[in-house]
């Protein structure tokens, strides 16, 4: 937490959050903008906050996006507010949910959620693209030759061989990159398949994973990946650390998000 805590005690840092809370995806041409600070400085700012893992950032061309991360401030909510304040518990998860919806362009990321495992790029990749493990700490086989132009499959692990996700393989450079199509077979939605990048970095000792789920189709189809990226990447990160899944497994990704999809298609 000392980095967190630092990082939020400098008012151009909190300033510089707020600003990513209400428009999310901005560059840092936009950011100085606001602040009357040299470039540089700002830079140094946003070197703070990245390294407190309150922002992520994700490459578009020659632009370089900054997302807020609003997971340490929900440790932060946990560890010394829910406790002791109940109503503050549900002002923080207002916040983070606003942050996460804010309204961005449909040229930029929908939803990014980063997180850090104590692993190898290499067992990493291997964790999301091997049938029996995906189908370990997601509920789901992940199935496919994965390359590019491949189809792949989110497969029920109840032996009907259901796919619930279906898409198609994109981009493939193991272990760093990986970009798929992410939809419910049969659903046709009018801006087109979204589309799910795993990103894969060593962090020092460890790994920094960066889930970017784009072109999503409305706040349900949001809502549901808002909820269920964080809860897939934290039994992924347990299995790969501990060697085990936890212990009440979150399978609800993909059923909030065809059931959203599902309401979407529904003229009822």
């Amino acid at each position: 937490m000392d980095k967190v805590f630092k990082a939020l005690a400098d008012p151009t840092r909190r300033r510089l959050l707020d600003s990513l809370r209400h428009e999310n995806g901005q560059t840092l041409g936009r950011l100085c903008g606001q602040l009357d600070m040299a470039r540089q400085s700002v830079t140094q700012h946003l070197a703070v906050l990245e390294e407190a893992n309150l922002i992520s950032t994700v490459r578009r061309g020659r632009e370089k996006l900054h997302y807020l991360n609003p997971v340490p401030i929900h440790d932060i909510q946990q560890r010394w507010i829910a406790p002791f304040e109940q109503h503050r518990l549900r002002t923080l998860d207002a916040v983070k949910r606003h942050a996460e919806e804010s309204d961005m362009a449909a040229d930029k990321p929908s939803f990014v959620y980063v997180t850090y495992i104590q692993s190898t790029p290499e067992r990493v990749w291997h964790a999301l693209t091997d049938a029996d493990l995906t189908a370990e700490y997601w509920g789901h086989s992940n199935v496919s030759d994965w390359q590019v132009g491949s189809r792949w499959e989110h497969r029920r692990v109840d032996g009907s061989g259901i796919a619930d996700v279906i898409g198609t393989v994109l981009e493939s450079t193991p272990p760093t990159r990986l970009v798929i199509t992410f939809d419910e077979p049969g659903a046709e939605p009018a801006g087109g398949p979204t589309r799910v990048t795993f990103h894969i970095e060593p962090y020092r000792a460890i790994v920094r994973l960066t889930v970017t789920h784009e072109n999503l189709a409305d706040g349900d189809a949001l809502h549901a990946v808002s909820a269920g990226w964080p809860a897939v990447m934290a039994n992924l990160k347990s299995l790969l650390e501990t060697g085990h899944v936890l212990p009440q497994a979150p399978w609800e990704m993909h059923a909030e998000l065809r059931d959203a999809q599902m309401a979407r298609h529904d003229p009822a």
